[in-house]
Formats: C-alpha cells, structure tokens, sequence
C-alpha cells in the first residue's frame, strides 16, 4: 500500500508541474496577481465582516481592473488603509509642515523616502457582491463513479473522530465553498460538506475536509494556510486514486496553494501518508472490512 501511495504523490506532483504551466492556471494566476495582499489585521477584519469573502477589493478596482460592478444595497467591508507621505531626511517632518529654513540635507523632494503617518478606513467589496465579467477559475471537481461512497466515508470519519454532515444548497451558509471543516472549542472537529449531484466530488471534499480535522486541529503546528490545504488536498488525491476516481483535477488546486513549490507535498509525505492509510483503514472497518470499492 506505502509503496503505491509514493507512486501516487509522484504522479500527483508531475501532474500539478504540467497544471502550473498550462494556459488556464497562467490567465487564473494574471487575475489572482491584481487583488491585494492584505495584511493579517486586515485579513482579520474581513473574514468577521464576510466570512465567506473569497476575492476583495475596492469599488473602482472592481470596474476599472475586472469589469464588475458592485451590486446595488451592498454594505461594504471595512478595513484599514495606510496614509504615507514622503518625509524630509534632516528634520523628518512631510512637506506640509516642512520648515523652510531646513536644507533637507541636500536631497531634493524626489528623494525623500515614503513613511508611514496613520490609517484611514476604507470600503471594500466581494466578488459575491458585484456582477458583470466572469472571473477565470480553475476546475477543481473530481469525477466518476463514487455510488455508496460518501455514506460509507461519513461512517468511517465519525469512527476516527470527527463529525460529519451533508448540508442541502438551500441551507448551505458558507459561500462557494464546497466544504468546511471547524474546530468547536471543546469539541470533536466537524466537518460540514454541500450537497450536489456530482457524488465523486462530494467524496473527495469530505475526505479533504476530514484530513483538515485530523492533521489542523493545532494551527501553531503549521500556520501556513497554504501548507494545511497542500496537505488536505494531497489525501484526498491519494483516497480518491484508491477508489478508482478522475482527480486529476486536484494538480490545479495545489498549483494555487503551492505555487511554485510543488515539492512542499514531499516534504510533508509522512503526514500525508499516514492519515491517508487511517482514512482508508477506517473506511475497511467501516464496510466491515470484506470488500473495498475499487
């Protein structure tokens, strides 16, 4: 089992290689470059304002940079800009309140570096709260025959711990994602997926929700959001492989996670191996370990 799951993660890495390098992650990646990197306070402000915010920015960037509009009786989000100005390298005071017998050392106005003098609010916007051109995305789905599957991986996540449940659309509260995994304080981790006809990708979003629920419980282990996705996404690969699944689709989830270092999955290899051999273990228990599908 170990050695096919290796030859697994290979084909998961020179498939995510090929992803990163194709022409739909080029133009994803164009768009993905012209949303702002928002610092840590401000990704913070987001997320309790929009929890499900996936794509921010301000009301003329959404018209003038991708050719949406912000739809009408939107409230927007609030966050903190800074205010810089260039300030004079002898007295270090801006331009404003420069005292005119102050030489500035010389250095013309040009010259002078940019500070920091304080933050101001300022709106910004979803893309769930404007409409207009399409933004690329990448397809992401897994595919094929996965009939009794997903009762079978609830079973097998309720035995390693974790709680499980399928959440119909018209109930659905968490956005365009597929599933999520939550950690209750005090609590077993709980996993909640969205319910859809394509039965493949409902399976491969549990088990990379679980695998969230077995490995991300202590964020101070790995902080990096990037990394935890790397890791989840690569087990969901390895199961949905073990089942006889089309997930081929999941080398454009981890070319945006992982950027250019596509190694990072080798690097955590034992992590990933190991919770997928407790997934697919629990998953033999759980169909009493007489058969395995595919």
């Amino acid at each position: 089992m170990h050695d096919a799951l290796d030859d697994w993660i290979a084909d998961l890495l020179a498939e995510t290689t090929t992803a990163h390098a194709s022409d739909a992650f080029q133009r994803w990646l164009d768009v993905q470059s012209r949303f702002h990197d928002y610092s840590a306070r401000n990704a913070l402000l987001i997320s309790l304002q929009c929890p499900d915010a996936t794509h921010v920015a301000g009301y003329r960037t959404w018209q003038t940079e991708f050719d949406r509009q912000v739809s009408e009786g939107e409230s927007a989000i609030w966050i903190w800009a800074p205010i810089t100005a260039k300030v004079c390298p002898a007295c270090g005071k801006p331009k404003s309140s420069h005292n005119d017998d102050c030489e500035s050392d010389g250095v013309p106005y040009t010259d002078w570096s940019s500070q920091l003098r304080s933050f101001k609010p300022v709106p910004v916007f979803d893309v769930s709260q404007t409409t207009g051109e399409s933004l690329p995305s990448l397809e992401t789905a897994t595919y094929g025959d996965a009939s009794g599957l997903v009762p079978i991986l609830c079973a097998a996540a309720e035995s390693l711990g974790v709680d499980v449940s399928l959440v119909s659309p018209s109930e659905w509260v968490h956005g365009a994602a597929r599933g999520v995994c939550e950690f209750p304080q005090g609590h077993r981790p709980s996993v909640a997926v969205r319910q859809r006809p394509n039965e493949a990708d409902m399976a491969t979003t549990l088990v990379h929700e679980v695998a969230h629920g077995l490995l991300h419980a202590d964020r101070t282990i790995l902080p990096e959001r990037s990394l935890r996705e790397v890791e989840a996404e690569a087990v969901a690969y390895l199961v949905g492989r073990q089942f006889g699944l089309d997930v081929c689709n999941s080398a454009f989830y981890l070319a945006a996670w992982a950027g250019e270092d596509a190694d990072s999955v080798l690097e955590r290899l034992n992590r990933i191996r190991s919770v997928t051999v407790s997934i697919l273990g629990a998953i033999d228990d759980a169909v009493g370990g007489n058969q395995r599908v595919r």
